[in-house]
């Protein structure tokens, strides 16, 4: 008999377990929700003194009630802040738990508060500057409608209904629960866990694998084969928008199946490390600071082209970027075809990293048009992945010495989860204002579908601002192509992109 132990979110209470909780017991398991205090109900104010510690103890005071039989494996799911209160009554009952499952939510850790999990850094950056002043007493008051519930996480699934259910039973949260650190002993690492992600709000397998592949240590336990992964293609709140799929990943998930993720270190190298799709010659290169620069084989001034890689990826992956095949390969091809390639190694390591990658990107371009090699008047910056965001300074006004602007399987418009919604990095939005500038855009066939959702409404925005836009379509192409693909398909949309990009920026003399 397996007993689930049903943790909610922010701002909710049990009732978004009900149809969940009966599928569960239908199918032979128990299911208990925990009613966190000051949460479970209608919208009322709670009473001053809640804080994470008094949600632990609710959740201690579930799993005691369920009883010691050894035929019963207790199973803690937390969801969104869930998850928190969650591990902490794991840590103390490490020996009664037998899975903890993180439904769309973040890896706590010790002496790190749930603050740190809030979507929107904005708000997050507003409670944390609030938190020294903070009364015991202080709430944070839940969204008062669909818009607002999704600054929280995607609500891709939920019915109408269901949304403005959840609107009208959503309490105010406690400030001190997300204020207070997590306190951790180290007794929940042995216990078995599993992650589901919801793609439509921004997490997926191969994303975390990818992250993994960038050797961040704070990772590699993900790798443990007591691990294991499930995806559902919904928003934030599967309870609500597929409860069916949800009770079967649940299920499955106690039995101990799931995917498993491959350590860093594995024989087969993480996509970023394998070779690039052609055989290009060696370019001589400079290294200036964090941007290199590999030189054509020619005399005089030369244009330019700029490769921004893309991310998060951890500040101490090795290598960097700027050494990974697939950007070395791309600079290599560029000086092959007459122009400087330059690669910048920038700083987006988290999601709250965007500001400062997007200076370190305006100071790489500074530097490089500065450079004696290059004709500070023909210059192209193309972008990879998650540095798509960074394409709205110049797609918003782009400077005259700008002659292209390319992205390869970007992201063009903020993902649900990744709290920039109210930010100025929506692409989406900027190339209303990209007037004549020449874009090149490579689109992939087996994009993950919420990163393909941006491109569409990112060329659609463009359509109606009668945008310069040519797409390389790689069919067969999934993100990362140039080393998870390496295809003729794949080869000749390398080779048709930056013919694109190099006829726009000029090859010989003025264009």
């Amino acid at each position: 008999m397996t007993a689930f132990v049903l943790v909610s979110g922010m701002f909710t209470g049990t009732h978004v377990w009900r149809e969940t909780a009966a599928r569960l017991t239908a199918a032979g398991a128990e299911a208990h929700t925990v009613a966190l205090t000051g949460l479970d109900g209608p919208c009322t104010a709670p009473a001053g003194g809640i804080d994470l510690e008094t949600h632990i103890a609710d959740v201690l005071t579930v799993i005691d009630s369920v009883g010691t039989a050894q035929d019963r494996e207790v199973v803690l799911v937390g969801h969104d802040y869930g998850i928190h209160p969650a591990l902490g009554a794991a840590d103390r009952r490490a020996e009664r738990v037998g899975r903890v499952v993180h439904l769309d939510s973040g890896m706590p850790q010790d002496g790190v508060p749930a603050l740190a999990a809030v979507p929107d850094r904005s708000l997050r950056a507003r409670l944390a500057a609030a938190g020294g002043r903070a009364d015991t007493g202080d709430v944070l008051k839940p969204p008062a409608g669909a818009d607002e519930w999704r600054l929280w996480g995607s609500t891709a699934g939920v019915p109408d209904a269901t949304l403005d259910r959840l609107t009208a039973l959503a309490a105010p949260q406690p400030l001190a629960t997300l204020l207070q650190p997590l306190s951790l002993t180290g007794a929940v690492a042995t216990v078995p866990t599993t992650g589901v992600l919801c793609t439509r709000n921004g997490a997926s397998i191969e994303t975390v694998q990818m992250m993994v592949g960038f050797g961040d240590p704070a990772l590699q336990a993900l790798t443990d084969p007591r691990v294991t992964f499930f995806e559902l293609p919904t928003g934030h709140w599967p309870m609500l928008s597929a409860p069916a799929e949800l009770t079967d990943v649940l299920l499955r998930a106690a039995a101990g199946e799931g995917h498993r993720l491959v350590p860093a270190d594995a024989a087969v190298p993480p996509a970023h490390l394998r070779p690039f799709p052609l055989d290009v010659p060696e370019a001589l290169r400079e290294r200036h600071g964090n941007v290199d620069l590999h030189l054509p084989d020619a005399d005089g001034p030369r244009p330019a082209v700029l490769f921004v890689h893309g991310g998060p990826v951890p500040a101490d992956a090795r290598p960097t970027p700027r050494d990974w095949p697939t950007l070395t390969g791309y600079a290599r091809l560029a000086a092959a075809g007459g122009a400087v390639g330059a690669v910048v190694d920038h700083r987006l390591h988290d999601l709250s990293d965007y500001e400062r990658a997007a200076a370190d990107v305006a100071a790489a371009v500074e530097a490089v048009r500065a450079d004696p090699a290059v004709d500070a008047d023909r210059v192209a910056l193309w972008f990879f992945s998650g540095a798509g965001l960074i394409t709205t300074d110049w797609l918003a006004a782009p400077p005259r010495w700008l002659r292209c602007l390319a992205a390869t399987y970007p992201v063009l418009a903020p993902l649900p989860a990744w709290g920039l919604s109210g930010s100025r990095f929506h692409p989406a939005r900027a190339v209303a204002d990209a007037g004549d500038l020449p874009l090149v855009l490579t689109r992939v066939g087996l994009e993950a579908p919420e990163i393909a959702a941006t491109v569409e409404e990112f060329l659609a925005a463009a359509e109606d601002a009668g945008a310069d836009v040519e797409v390389v379509d790689v069919p067969h192409g999934h993100h990362a192509f140039e080393g998870v693909d390496p295809t003729d398909e794949t080869r000749e949309a390398v080779q048709r992109a930056m013919r694109a990009v190099l006829d726009r920026v000029g090859r010989h003399g003025a264009p």
